[in-house]
Parts: C-alpha cells; sequence; structure tokens
C-alpha cells in the first residue's frame, strides 16, 4: 500500500488532488481511498487530504500518519509544525515551490522536489491552482500510475477546453521532472 499526505490551503483543490489521484488508481484496476481532514473551513486556512493505493482491498481507515510521500501545496506550509512528520525513511517531499530541488532538500533534510505548480496552472488554466500540475509531476517520478491515466480521471470532471488545458498542463509538468525519480521509493512503499 502507497500512503499520500497532501497538503495545502483551502481554494488550492486540496481535496479535489486526493480524490484526483484515487481516480487515477481506481481507474488503473487498483484499490484507493481518499479523504480530507479540514481546520476551519475557509479559502486560505490549512487543509490536510489523505490517499491510500494498493492493489488489493484493505481495511484500513485512519488518517495518514507515515506517508510514503508528502505533496505540499504552499510552500509556506513547511514552517508549520509537523507538516513533514511520519515521512517514512526514503519518502520523497514534493513542493509548489520557485526555489530549486537542491536547496529544498538540504532545508527539510529530506528527498525534495519542486515544481512551481501555481504558476504553471496559471500559465495554462488562468488561476493558480496547482493541484493538477503536482499530481502530473507526482506520477511522473514515482511512476506508481501512468500519467496519462491522470487525464483520463480528470475527463470524470471536466470537459471541452478545461480538459484539454489540463491535459497541456499535464503534459509540460511531465517534461519539467525526472520520470522515474521516486520509482524505487514507490516500489518499496508497495511492497
Amino acid at each position: 500500500m502507497i500512503e499520500v499526505r497532501i497538503h495545502g490551503r483551502g481554494g488550492q483543490g486540496n481535496v479535489v488532488a486526493a480524490y484526483l489521484l484515487a481516480t487515477t488508481a481506481i481507474g488503473e484496476g487498483e484499490y484507493a481511498q481518499a479523504f480530507p481532514s479540514f481546520g476551519a473551513e475557509r479559502r486560505g486556512a490549512p487543509v490536510t487530504a489523505f490517499v491510500r493505493v494498493a492493489p488489493e482491498p484493505f481495511r484500513r481507515r485512519c488518517q495518514v500518519l507515515h506517508p510514503a510521500f508528502l505533496i505540499i501545496q504552499d510552500e509556506a506550509l513547511l514552517q508549520v509544525p509537523g507538516v513533514t512528520d511520519g515521512l517514512l525513511p526514503g519518502g520523497g517531499i514534493l513542493v509548489n515551490s520557485k526555489r530549486g530541488d537542491d536547496e529544498l532538500s538540504a532545508m527539510l533534510g529530506r528527498d525534495t522536489a519542486a515544481l512551481p505548480a501555481s504558476a504553471l496552472a496559471a500559465e495554462f488554466l488562468g488561476r493558480p491552482v496547482p493541484n493538477t500540475a503536482l499530481l502530473a509531476a507526482f506520477l511522473t517520478l514515482t511512476q506508481m500510475l501512468p500519467v496519462a491515466s491522470l487525464t483520463k480521471a480528470l475527463g470524470h470532471r471536466f470537459k471541452g477546453e478545461l480538459l484539454e488545458r489540463n491535459a497541456r498542463l499535464i503534459e509540460q509538468v511531465a517534461q519539467r521532472v525526472s520520470p522515474g525519480l521516486w520509482k524505487e521509493q514507490a516500489d518499496a512503499a508497495s511492497a
């Protein structure tokens, strides 16, 4: 089972990201669950979402305390105590940031990948919502599911021009990150 914890703020599509990742996995014949945890339900408030993906059915229903991967949709959340707690040894952190991978890895002391997801989303979608870009990067880095399956999952939510814009964003992101960089970690987590 691969467990992922997604940290973001209200309005960034954090919960949608979790559901999209689960839908992508289910579309590939995997078992998955996704659910959020809210504090104050307002735009800008911290939101955490959890995703589990496994090749076989599972019964675990608690929050993800020891994720294999973290997706951080707002770089400022790295300053919040506890955001990176519980990350498994060898786990990876994907951050929506204009900083470089090396700078963030040194700052966090963990394998970290950075992507200017909000800027890319603003360019391709007209809104700085980082969720689709970060999921495309995550799937490219881990290769746990085909990136094309993300576009298919988006087809359940969007149609027409918005789907086409998201597909172009996904293609662009897949070219910006190292394919399979975290494949070994994903394989180890699912073993």
